[in-house]
């Protein structure tokens, strides 16, 4: 029998517990059934990256990403992205906390229909937008009538547009944060004589502070990324409309250069994404 090292124990409690050892997979190999559609599936989903990479115009990317054009559609990509994040804050974190801390009928239809956004296709997405906000939509006819507000085809509707595709993804962050969190602090609260919106402001909303900001992050990009529900319902007018994946469905037609350029920053943007993400959702130790 091999015998275990107290002070050994002790070195690894004060380290955080035990290390994880990597299991092996049994026999020392990998089957070559499982290994070849890995590799793939592998090179399915990097080879057209490598490709984008490879086929960059690196000398002229800086005149590429300087245009007047360009500039304009980053900058309102980035300004229409951080609008949406900060609506689908204001709406979504209320909506996960509902979900999540009360029960009610039909709660379980209410989360469907707050991630349906999740796998509409955004085009779709796009003309129920029209149907509701549009001029003569459901709604959008009596904020024309009594606000003059026209949302369809403005800077405001391409807000409105990312933020239907993205904040479904700050919803299921900050929800599953929420049922992770143990509710017996806010019933301490409560008891203490807090009121639950008190509660809710004082003690949950810094609990769940990473969750928030990780949808935060998620929704973000998702928004930054958008084309479907945009042009479908802000429509492709440079410097109102366009942002970054309409500028680049535009170059590739005319200038595949710029096309290239700023499918590379939309990807340095993922891959910062994900790399910020990493430690919380896809570290395995």
């Amino acid at each position: 029998m091999t015998r275990t090292d107290p002070t050994d124990a002790g070195t690894e409690t004060l380290r955080g517990g035990p290390r994880r050892r990597r299991v092996r997979a049994p026999g020392g190999g990998v089957p070559l059934p499982l290994l070849v559609p890995a590799l793939l599936g592998l090179a399915f989903l990097t080879v057209p990256l490598v490709a984008l990479l490879v086929r960059a115009p690196w000398r002229g990317m800086p005149e590429q990403l300087t245009g007047a054009a360009v500039w304009q559609a980053l900058q309102l990509s980035l300004v229409c992205a951080t609008a949406a994040t900060a609506v689908s804050l204001v709406i979504g974190v209320p909506l996960a906390w509902l979900l999540a801390r009360v029960e009610f009928p039909g709660r379980g239809l209410v989360r469907a229909l707050v991630t349906l956004p999740l796998v509409l296709p955004p085009v779709v997405g796009g003309v129920a937008l029209l149907m509701a906000l549009g001029r003569n939509g459901v709604v959008g006819k009596w904020l024309d009538a009594w606000f003059g507000i026209t949302l369809p085809f403005t800077t405001a509707g391409v807000v409105v547009a990312e933020a239907f595709v993205a904040m479904p993804f700050l919803v299921i962050s900050v929800e599953g944060t929420l049922r992770a969190a143990d509710p017996r602090y806010e019933e301490a609260a409560t008891t203490l004589g807090a009121s639950r919106f008190t509660a809710f402001r004082r003690v949950t909303l810094p609990l769940i502070a990473p969750g928030v900001a990780a949808g935060a992050v998620l929704a973000w990009a998702r928004a930054l990324g958008e084309f479907g529900a945009t042009i479908t319902f802000a429509g492709n007018f440079p410097g109102r409309t366009q942002t970054m994946p309409l500028a680049v469905y535009l170059a590739l037609q005319s200038d595949p250069e710029a096309a290239i350029a700023l499918s590379l920053v939309l990807l340095a943007v993922s891959v910062a994404v994900l790399a910020g993400l990493r430690d919380r959702w896809m570290a395995t130790g």
